[in-house]
C-alpha cells in the first residue's frame, strides 16, 4: 500500500524511541484542507482504530485509515534534509494536482 524509503524509516524510528509516551507506529491520513484541497497528517499511533490497515514494517507499524486508503494507495514516503528545511516528501500517485509546499493535493 505505501512504501517507506531507508530515510523515512529511520526518521519514524527516532520520532518513536524520543516520543515522551510509547507508541507502536505511525498513522498516514488524508484530511480536507490544505491549499490543493486534501492534506497528509502524520503522528506517532498507540493503536490500530477500527477500519485500519496496518503494515509492519523495520518493527514498527503503519495505520492507515479507511478513509485514506483509496487517496494512499501506492503512494512513496521519504524524509529529506536539506540545508534549508528537513520533512517528509510523498510521492502520490494519487495526486492530480499538488501544492508547492508538498504537504496538501488534490
Amino acid at each position: 500500500m505505501i512504501t517507506l524509503t531507508e530515510n523515512a524509516v529511520a526518521a519514524i524510528k527516532t520520532a518513536l524511541s524520543r516520543a515522551d509516551e510509547p507508541a507502536e507506529g505511525f498513522r498516514i491520513m488524508v484530511e480536507a484542507g490544505g491549499c490543493a484541497g486534501l492534506k497528509y497528517l502524520l503522528g506517532l499511533e498507540s493503536v490500530s482504530r477500527e477500519g485500519d490497515a496496518i503494515m509492519e514494517t523495520d518493527g514498527f507499524k503503519v495505520f492507515v485509515d479507511a478513509n485514506s486508503q483509496p487517496h494512499l494507495a501506492g503512494m512513496t514516503v521519504d524524509f529529506v534534509t536539506d540545508l534549508e528545511s528537513s520533512g517528509f516528501v510523498f510521492d502520490n500517485p494519487n495526486a492530480r494536482d499538488k501544492c508547492a509546499c508538498g504537504k496538501s493535493f488534490g
